[in-house]
């Protein structure tokens, strides 16, 4: 069996404009003190794919037009809306007022196993990535509604933030494909 890849027109993509007029997944990201840009740029492009609401990124990381995250977005920063925020705590203590549970993906203790977690009363949600060295920091932990962590079996301990988002990212929207499915 021959399997032919689709043109760029037979996906049947969304331009710029319509993305932007489109309805959101009601799921924020916060970028604690990314040092990549490539890293960023990827989590750009997979908030894009699944149409995510919205991009924080706080404290030292990089921000667009910074030429790594051009690299690896391939425009999505065109199309996803994105804010810089220096004090992420400050963040946090926002957008909880705003009843956005906040969900930090981090191995801690009393964290969920990400095929354990179950989105439902957890909408809207900001997940929060971490620093590729230290992770999200402390006092975010402290703050995080839950902590998600991504079940690993091999000899590392971690991975690529950017990996990580689009795992956990693809998780979350798998389930609410599933509950628009079974509820229409």
């Amino acid at each position: 069996m021959d399997h032919l890849k689709y043109t760029s027109s037979e996906l049947n993509r969304l331009n710029t404009e319509n993305f932007k007029l489109s309805d959101k997944n009601d799921i924020y990201i916060i970028l604690d003190q990314l040092r990549s840009g490539n890293n960023i740029g990827s989590i750009f492009r997979t908030s894009d794919a699944f149409k995510l609401k919205k991009i924080f990124i706080t404290g030292q990381s990089a921000v667009p037009p910074n030429k790594e995250i051009l690299k690896t977005a391939l425009g999505a920063t065109e199309t996803v809306d994105w804010e810089y925020k220096e004090d992420a705590i400050d963040l946090v203590l926002d957008l909880k007022k705003q009843g956005v549970k906040i969900v930090a993906v981090e191995q801690a203790s009393n964290s969920i196993s990400l095929e354990k977690f179950d989105i439902t009363g957890n909408m809207p949600m900001a997940l929060i990535l971490g620093n590729e060295v230290e992770g999200v920091q402390q006092a975010l932990l402290n703050m995080a509604d839950t902590c998600l962590e991504i079940p690993q079996f091999g000899t590392k301990h971690s991975l690529n933030v950017a990996v990580s988002s689009g795992i956990v990212i693809w998780h979350l929207v798998n389930q609410l494909l599933n509950t628009e499915i079974n509820e229409g």
